[in-house]
């Protein structure tokens, strides 16, 4: 090889490969210290894609696991509520037998009605002040009961008085029904429409807001009024809204829309004037444990007995329900545990540096880099050696 002063080849060769040692001792030391293999998208395009996929998989089910969670929690509050509507009726149940039988007077049974209506307003009261985060857990879409009016103004008390000459009509299922007031209280409008004869099949109780409410036991059904005049004391009638399910839907997904998917569980409507499970359907709304007589009084108490067996036979259904809606959740979070766990170990296969090779890989740049100064040095050296022919 001539002897040049003009480029000094190996000098530039020399540099050329302590650059690259340089850069590869660099990502290097840049996966040791991260504990990732890929830190730039230079490192491995198509390895980043991929393991930024997994981790949005990942995620996503790790938040899937935590919504499913807490729809558990959700439905075992409505099961312990629902607990303890069972035990309500199971009392009432009680009050019912009691008030069945012929040793119990007239105004002994009023007592046990008392504490009948008071388990009834405590389901109401359940059924619209369970909640869970801030939302309740038995509310869902109402429609209107066409088989009930309720007034929608005023207090009423059985004492309460009518206007003279205001006429109540009531009309379902091919029936009329009509009162006159002379004289009259609410409590004469209620004998009234209680009375077989005159009432014709219809039932009226004032609720525990103390509103009038009038429905149709018959099974006739659209209940209307159309009265000449509403009477201030009782205000105008409409039908409750009383029905509905309350369905809570868990959204699980990984990320994708063919991994997305929602767990429904319905846990229905409750309230006293609703209890009901698929097609059987019971209210306790207009049920009384007395009468005008011991007859009546006697008449009612069974027909609410029956009322109630069948409430208690829908929220142990309802409580099935919900059951298997816990069942079926807890196993989707262990499906998800499972996919969570297999995509991390796919991500860490992709994304995570291997130590033991970076460490080896350390060492030989590190070396190399050592050895590449010295052979720069050396190259640089070599050029002198062209002084030594001037001499």
């Amino acid at each position: 090889m001539a002897l040049s002063i003009l480029n000094n080849i190996p000098s530039l060769a020399a540099q050329n490969q302590l650059a690259i040692t340089g850069q590869n001792l660099q990502r290097t030391l840049f996966r040791l210290s991260s504990g990732s293999r890929i830190n730039t998208g230079a490192d491995d395009a198509a390895g980043l894609a991929i393991a930024d996929g997994l981790h949005a998989n990942i995620t996503a089910l790790t938040q899937s696991a935590r919504n499913a969670n807490d729809g558990v929690g959700k439905l075992q509050v409505a099961d312990g509520a629902l607990a303890q509507v069972t035990t309500l009726l199971n009392r009432a149940i009680t009050l019912a037998t009691e008030a069945a039988t012929g040793t119990v007077s007239v105004g002994q049974r009023d007592a046990l009605n008392q504490e009948f209506s008071a388990i009834k307003s405590e389901i109401d009261r359940i059924g619209g002040n369970t909640t869970f985060n801030g939302t309740q857990v038995f509310s869902g879409a109402t429609v209107a009961d066409t088989n009930q009016l309720v007034g929608s103004t005023g207090s009423l008390t059985v004492a309460s008085a009518l206007t003279d000459g205001d006429t109540y009509n009531f009309t379902f299922g091919g029936k009329s029904v009509s009162f006159t007031a002379n004289s009259s209280t609410v409590g004469d409008l209620l004998n009234y429409l209680n009375d077989p004869t005159t009432g014709k099949g219809l039932s009226a109780y004032l609720n525990g807001t103390g509103n009038l409410v009038v429905k149709d036991t018959t099974g006739g059904g659209n209940v209307a009024f159309d009265g000449t005049s509403t009477g201030t004391a009782l205000g105008n009638f409409s039908n409750p809204n009383v029905s509905g399910s309350a369905t809570t839907n868990i959204y699980l997904s990984d990320s994708t829309s063919s991994g997305a998917s929602t767990i429904g569980v319905s846990v229905g409507a409750l309230s006293s004037l609703l209890l009901n499970h698929g097609a059987s359907n019971v209210s306790l709304g207009a049920d009384s444990l007395t009468g005008a007589d011991d007859a009546t009084g006697i008449a009612n108490a069974k027909t609410a007995m029956g009322h109630i067996n069948q409430a208690i036979a829908n929220v142990a259904a309802i409580r099935g329900d919900i059951g298997a809606g816990i069942n079926r959740l807890q196993s989707a979070v262990t499906v998800i545990n499972n996919q969570t766990q297999n995509l991390s170990a796919a991500e860490d296969g992709i994304r995570a540096a291997d130590i033991a090779q970076e460490v080896a890989n350390m060492t030989k740049f590190s070396i190399l880099n050592q050895t590449g100064i010295s052979s720069l040095a050396q190259a640089n050296q070599m050029q002198q050696s062209v002084l030594s022919l001037l001499k």
